[in-house]
């Protein structure tokens, strides 16, 4: 879009160093200037943990500005944010409880033109209010928030869950070390992945590439890079691995029966979210990238990539 000309990314995680390398990388960037908000002690860190993600940062002419999500005050956020005209959060629930819903009232108290605000996840609006995973309330406070005005643009990007997380061993799905799969709900349960790169590449074309503009509705739009059952994801590891994949079924009801004993354990909320199936897929040929012809990784490829 013409009228960018300053963004600001909040955090440089797993998906703010994705969204910032591929704004830095875009071919429209040339006359953007791309800022990083970090916290004051990652910026001067020497530690190697911070100094090699900096450095980086530096070397894309991506410039930093020191700030605490968590800690600073909705006011102090506001004075910063009132300097950019388009804010991408890329820090999640990490930051806290309460977070997404002070930035947002910041982002609209410094009437910033346009934000993308952490909604990238599943869709909130279809599975609701008060579904076991209690954080996504807060989700749809921002959304209720960012409908009922109308000075600031704003997109959500729905990205179902992040590729990586389904062979992250704390989910419970994949089981590299054992080869087995483990279905949340039923094996016909589908759930939509994508990867952070995907996403990052995704959401620069939408700030500085050519349909950008009709992509910024103030709506929430669809990405993926894949949408597959449990069945599938079993067999696609089977294929994999040229070897026999265990299979072991998750019930919604065992889920909860285990949070009713652990209320606070997060893995049972998202297992029964996801085990329910209710907002957590879509189909491919439905969204904005398979519109636009931007191919994203599927979980066969992922597997033949990282595994």
């Amino acid at each position: 879009m013409a009228d960018i000309k300053n963004i600001l990314v909040l955090g440089a995680g797993e998906l703010g160093t994705q969204v910032l390398s591929s704004l830095a990388k875009h071919p429209q960037s040339s006359n953007v200037t791309i800022t990083v908000l970090l916290r004051p002690s990652g910026i001067s860190s020497k530690l190697q943990d911070w100094a090699q993600p900096t450095s980086l940062l530096h070397d894309q002419n991506i410039s930093t500005v020191p700030g605490d999500l968590t800690n600073d005050s909705q006011e102090s956020l506001s004075q910063i944010f009132r300097h950019y005209d388009t804010i991408i959060s890329c820090t999640g629930f990490a930051a806290g409880r309460g977070t997404q819903r002070k930035l947002a009232h910041a982002v609209l108290a410094a009437k910033v033109p346009r934000y993308i605000p952490w909604q990238f996840g599943v869709d909130y609006d279809i599975i609701g209010r008060g579904s076991a995973q209690d954080l996504f309330d807060e989700q749809l406070d921002v959304r209720d928030l960012l409908r009922s005005q109308n000075t600031t643009q704003w997109l959500i990007i729905s990205t179902g869950m992040f590729i990586s997380f389904l062979f992250e061993p704390w989910f419970g799905v994949v089981d590299l070390k054992n080869n087995a799969v483990c279905a949340l709900g039923s094996w016909d349960t589908a759930v939509t992945v994508t990867a952070p790169e995907d996403i990052g590449e995704i959401t620069a074309e939408i700030l500085l590439g050519d349909k950008g503009e009709i992509a910024f509705t103030n709506n929430a739009i669809y990405i993926a890079g894949d949408t597959l059952s449990y069945a599938d994801l079993a067999l696609l590891l089977e294929k994999a691995t040229g070897k026999p994949v265990q299979r072991t079924l998750r019930t919604v009801q065992s889920a909860q029966s285990d949070l009713a004993k652990e209320p606070t354990n997060e893995i049972y909320k998202y297992q029964i979210v996801f085990g329910e199936g209710r907002g957590v897929s879509w189909d491919l040929s439905k969204t904005w990238n398979h519109e636009n012809r931007i191919l994203c990784l599927s979980v066969k490829e992922y597997m033949a990539r990282y595994l």
